[in-house]
């Protein structure tokens, strides 16, 4: 297995655990002092995108070479002239071919068209604890920054405050709640999905959905995800809670009314109980019955009065995939999104997470391939979102030109995450009456933090852009959180301007896959992109021959 490195010298960045490929963690606190790359660009934004020092110091890549089989194994390439995708009025003159003129908004969507300001959004932030702590200032800085936030599996089921009746939903305060915070900030830019599973499909969730919120929420299927094969989980410590799961039809391990656990429980034998859902489709047999029953729950959905309609799969096999694929096209989803082994998780059997599934990066190949396909036969594909341990914008840069041109989003879940846990903490030091509301860790600055000054102003390098966007006025009701989402995507924006004005094209519809090549020949393989030194190979003997 390949080992990354623990901390970047040219950045000042370390990892307070072990790193994996996306550079965070793998396994990431809410309460971390920092400070890998995505806890500093929290705080400095695109500051993060150069080596420290500067005027003191010289750097060079130790990335000269490739192992194994992964995003790591792409690289970006560069070209000596021309230049595409320029915004109208602009010319191809070099005082207009300069990176911060790179438009890197998107569309999404089939009739109905979802603008984002940046290629991202969420992965589905469901019923984990850690998703409801931090959900103000996730939804406030995706809604601010202007990208899509998923609301994940689960979270009316255990909402204790939700009540139920005849088996279906009547009210939802923690549904409302997160769906409410995300449309007060909401300009039009990005939007807010919900996601069903079996159980929230059987308590009624997209009727209610729709009765209360019409087609402002993008209701969305659920077949699997990247971290894990089964549905989804979380872990209760009190009895009760438990109890109230398994009356509400979850699944609860171990089971809270068996007298013999309840008695371990009591003598502090088992402190805790993991609630699961169902998998799903376990009454079909065939790829023709999952197909006839896909069409029927979309077809159920539209006659509700969803007009938009996503799907999130996970890393399955090539069957699944084509299945995904080709029935989103057929049922005329708005998107779909594909995650690959490698995803993140608030609560996953470990070694589930990492013997399972395919990875991301030939699991992303081979959706090229499958979409290409019909698209091919003249069969419109769906916009496709990648997700599978994204974190940085060469991940994003990368993902949208291996599947160009049917990749329009790249899906990232626990990265974005890490200044909404970031912010909070410092939130909580300057505002100590607050600290348990916004669930902050800690009770005073730690250097790290305070080497960048002493009040948030200073701190957060995206304050001001913040404040121009709210007014001054609102910025008493901002999350210090959604300002550190700010940051980072202040830094993942910039950094893809730069590299697609490295590639010379000023607009994200211009993307190929020609941007890219090969570092070994596995990944030639895998991928068809070409071994770097066979990339315009063709071309450069040309040249040569005159």
């Amino acid at each position: 297995m390949i080992q990354w490195p623990k901390n970047n010298d040219a950045l000042g960045t370390v990892n307070r655990g072990n790193p994996c490929e996306s550079g965070l963690c793998t396994l990431c606190t809410s309460d971390c002092k920092g400070k890998c790359e995505t806890w500093m660009s929290s705080l400095r934004g695109r500051k993060i995108l150069y080596p420290r020092n500067f005027g003191k110091i010289t750097s060079g890549s130790s990335n000269v070479t490739s192992l194994g089989l992964g995003y790591h194994s792409l690289r970006i390439q560069g070209y000596a002239y021309g230049s595409s995708g320029l915004s109208e009025g602009m010319t191809k003159d070099a005082d207009d071919c300069v990176f911060p003129n790179v438009n890197t908004e998107t569309v999404f969507g089939n009739e109905v068209k979802v603008k984002c300001r940046v290629p991202i959004m969420t992965g589905a932030l469901g019923s984990t604890f850690i998703a409801t702590k931090y959900w103000n200032s996730f939804a406030t800085g995706a809604a601010i920054c202007g990208f899509p936030i998923v609301i994940g599996e689960n979270v009316v089921g255990v909402d204790k405050e939700s009540k139920l009746g005849g088996g279906k939903i009547s009210s939802a305060p923690e549904l409302d709640r997160r769906i409410d915070i995300f449309k007060r900030y909401d300009d039009g830019h990005g939007a807010i999905f919900v996601q069903l599973n079996v159980e929230d499909t059987r308590n009624g969730v997209a009727e209610y959905v729709i009765n209360k919120y019409g087609d402002d929420v993008i209701i969305e299927l659920k077949w699997g995800q990247g971290a894990k094969v089964i549905g989804g989980e979380i872990q209760v410590k009190s009895i009760n809670y438990a109890l109230f799961l398994k009356e509400r039809g979850y699944v609860v391990d171990p089971d809270p009314s068996d007298p013999s656990v309840q008695a371990a429980f009591e003598r502090r034998a088992i402190t805790a109980f993991a609630r699961h859902s169902r998998l799903g489709a376990t009454e079909l047999d065939t790829v023709g019955e999952v197909r006839e029953s896909f069409m029927k729950s979309v077809d159920y959905l539209r006659g509700l009065g969803f007009k938009r309609i996503s799907l999130k799969t996970g890393s399955y096999g090539m069957e699944a995939l084509a299945m995904a694929i080709r029935y989103s096209a057929d049922a005329k989803l708005d998107l779909l999104t594909i995650d690959g082994s490698g995803g993140g998780t608030g609560m996953s059997p470990w070694n589930m997470m990492e013997h399972w599934g395919v990875p991301s990066l030939a699991l992303h190949a081979k959706v090229y391939d499958y979409c290409k396909i019909l698209d091919d036969q003249g069969i419109k594909v769906p916009d496709i979102s990648l997700a599978g341990g994204f974190a940085r914008e060469d991940h994003i840069f990368k993902a949208l030109a291996l599947g160009a041109p049917y990749t329009k989003l790249v899906c990232m879940g626990r990265a974005p995450m890490i200044p909404g846990y970031l912010g909070s903490n410092i939130e909580g030091t300057f505002y100590p009456e607050r600290r348990t509301e916004i669930n902050g860790n800690w009770d005073e600055l730690p250097q790290t933090v305070k080497s960048f000054g002493k009040y948030p102003e200073e701190i957060f390098s995206a304050w001001e852009d913040v404040k121009q966007k709210v007014g001054a006025d609102e910025m008493k009701n901002i999350p210090f959180g959604a300002v550190a989402i700010a940051g980072y995507v202040d830094k993942l924006s910039c950094g893809l301007q730069q590299l697609m004005a490295g590639v010379r094209k000023f607009n994200l519809s211009e993307i190929t896959r020609d941007e890219l090549f090969s570092a070994n020949r596995e990944t030639e393989s895998e991928t068809g992109i070409p071994f770097l030194t066979e990339a315009q190979k063709e071309s450069a003997e040309r040249i040569l021959k005159g």
